[in-house]
């Protein structure tokens, strides 16, 4: 199984250009040929280009210094250095890149496709050819290549989803998510059996709707605790937030206003976006009072009631996932 790598910083740098060449013309019965020197190649650059098939950062983990090369030495006859190659770095959709050095983000890679140059390489030196001039027949100076340039870039990756499951250990985010979907969630009954996010697409008639499940959170996550708050980012472009609770426990009310404190703590932005509520493992008895105090709580928001074991509640729940 591909691991899951979700942020990784590298160094990157552009290519040298090369240098313009010093050479003159000798050829037979022209004695003393004019200067000739080629110019130097330009260097490579640096390009990122977002790759929809990608869905982990892994690969920049086994190489974290990229340089495109320097561009060839211009040579006589006039003739060019070859440019230097280029070095593509390859990013899953929802990748944002950072300069570690000033913060400044320097992309954003939402699109599948979007290819963009980072780092131009440096423009070749000018050979000698360039230098003659009527009193200055024969020179014998060319230009070095412009130098390349270098970034240490820190890249996150931001799962592009749009709902995101929210929920503590154990509400079964995972169970709703396999229910839903294709996919395929490690499920037990244990806690932080998520570890990774998950993603899964729920199709009706000719829509979709792709669902993400992040790690539990647990009370204190702002702070560190448990497995989820790291993994906030990946809910961070989702449209709506579905908190799943779990009909089991005794006070879900103060459970959805834990959620609300540890996303307000995480992004102020992420806390005001529009929201549902899950109410899952409605195949406990006598959960009817406790479905009350979630409507009575949340008067403006769905609640919707389900089992992810027994799928009552599946096909409603789908529909309010597309509304």
């Amino acid at each position: 199984m591909e691991q899951f790598i979700d942020e990784v910083t590298i160094q990157v740098s552009s290519g040298a250009g090369g240098a313009g060449s010093v050479s003159f013309r000798r050829e037979k019965y022209v004695p003393k040929g004019g200067p000739d020197g080629g110019d130097g190649g330009r260097g490579g650059d640096v390009i990122i280009q977002v790759r929809q098939d990608l869905r982990t950062l892994v690969d920049l983990t086994r190489q974290r210094t990229l340089r495109a090369r320097r561009g060839a030495t211009g040579s006589g006859r006039n003739r060019h250095g070859s440019d230097g190659a280029d070095v593509v770095i390859e990013i899953p959709p929802g990748s944002m890149v950072t300069d570690v050095e000033t913060g400044e983000v320097v992309l954003d890679a939402v699109e599948n496709g979007t290819r963009v140059v980072l780092l131009k390489g440096g423009r070749g030196g000018k050979g000698n050819a360039h230098f003659a001039t009527s009193r200055h027949q024969t020179p014998r100076v060319a230009q070095e290549g412009e130098p390349g340039s270098e970034l240490e870039l820190k890249v996150e990756l931001r799962l592009i989803a749009d709902v995101g499951f929210v929920g503590k250990p154990n509400a079964g985010k995972s169970s709703l998510l396999g229910r839903l979907t294709a996919a395929h969630p490690k499920i037990g009954a244990y806690p932080f059996t998520t570890k990774i996010p998950n993603l899964g697409v729920l199709y009706l008639q000719d829509d979709q709707r792709i669902l993400a499940d992040i790690p539990g959170l647990i009370d204190g996550a702002s702070e560190g605790a448990g497995l989820g708050f790291r993994f906030l980012r990946h809910i961070a472009r989702t449209k709506t937030l579905a908190f799943v609770v779990d009909l089991g426990d005794p006070d879900p009310v103060e459970t959805i206003h834990m959620l609300e404190h540890e996303l307000k703590d995480y992004s102020a932005e992420l806390a005001r976006k529009s929201r549902m509520i899950i109410a899952n493992k409605n195949d406990l008895p006598d959960v009817e009072g406790t479905l009350d105090q979630l409507r009575e709580a949340f008067p403006d928001e769905p609640v919707v009631s389900v089992s992810a074991i027994t799928g009552d509640g599946i096909r409603q729940l789908a529909g309010a996932l597309f509304s």
